[in-house]
């Protein structure tokens, strides 16, 4: 007995220091150890996508991990599959949109029929292409490696899309843009930038939603959340900002709103840990 309450306590004691303020819900199946985004399903599911490299689909997960369904997106390539928004439709966007380099010219966000609605094993993506008219090098000198972005956030018809810093020196700077949310080609419209803070492990941007009812909206880092409220959304990142240490650095890469207060996260496998589904509540 003693020894059946000693491994209960060490593993309660694991849990806690490994994550932090997030609350552990699953572990996602190993087809997903590279999930770059998520979107909110019907009855407790997710969908998600993985980055670069993989496959071009989108998976159905539900709250025990286990793959319900996987959806082919025709009209689409997975060059490098970042961060996922959802309209109040149910359509979702694909970023693909990943950057790391700075060198790409064929930034595009995918737009898919809400995928709860498919019957069958595929679906027919749109395009919305894009460009940010600011960069003039591809890639860039180092001290302006700005254009990787992996958060965008759907509102209003239009598409918000928060750029990960890459400069070396790291200054920590995200800028802000907005496209049309439908087909297109487009040059994306700059809105601003924020610093949320200058350490280079934790304050890299790496997803980003906004709350069903508009209010919030909610930016991702490895480690480190930042929320936006009483803002316009034409600099929303000038509302009030409250920074939430989470109290993990594990490689955090997805975020949505489950309702106005509680988020989903999840983030990549790295070596033996991550690849989990976690919530958390303001």
């Amino acid at each position: 007995m003693t020894r059946y309450i000693a491994i209960l306590l060490f593993s309660f004691l694991i849990s806690c220091s490994n994550y932090g303020q997030l609350t552990y819900i699953t572990k996602l199946p190993k087809k997903l150890k590279e999930n770059s985004g998520m979107a909110i399903g019907k009855d407790s599911t997710v969908w998600f996508v993985n980055d670069g490299g993989n496959e071009d689909k989108i998976y159905q997960i539900n709250n025990k991990g286990k793959i319900l369904k996987e959806l082919e997106v025709k009209n689409a390539k997975n060059k490098d599959w970042e961060d996922m928004a959802q309209d109040k439709d149910g359509n979702v966007y694909i970023a693909d949109t990943g950057n790391n380099a700075n060198k790409r010219k064929d930034l595009i966000i995918y737009k898919i029929p809400n995928p709860d609605k498919e019957k069958g094993d595929k679906t027919k993506a749109e395009q919305i292409e894009f460009s940010f008219p600011e960069q003039k090098k591809f890639p860039p000198k180092k001290k302006k490696l700005l254009y990787d972005t992996e958060a965008i956030f759907y509102a209003k018809d239009s598409l918000y899309l928060i750029t990960k810093n890459r400069s070396d020196p790291f200054n920590g700077n995200a800028l802000i843009y907005r496209i049309p949310a439908k087909k297109g080609n487009y040059k994306a419209t700059y809105l601003g930038e924020f610093i949320p803070c200058t350490d280079f492990s934790t304050c890299k941007i790496t997803a980003a939603d906004i709350s069903q009812d508009g209010k919030t909206v909610a930016l991702l880092g490895y480690g480190k959340l930042w929320l936006f409220t009483n803002f316009d959304l034409s600099n929303f990142f000038e509302g009030e900002l409250k920074t939430i240490d989470l109290g993990v650095r594990t490689q955090l890469e997805s975020i949505s709103f489950l309702n106005n207060k509680t988020l989903l996260l999840s983030d990549e496998q790295l070596h033996k840990s991550g690849r989990n589904l976690y919530s958390y509540s303001f």
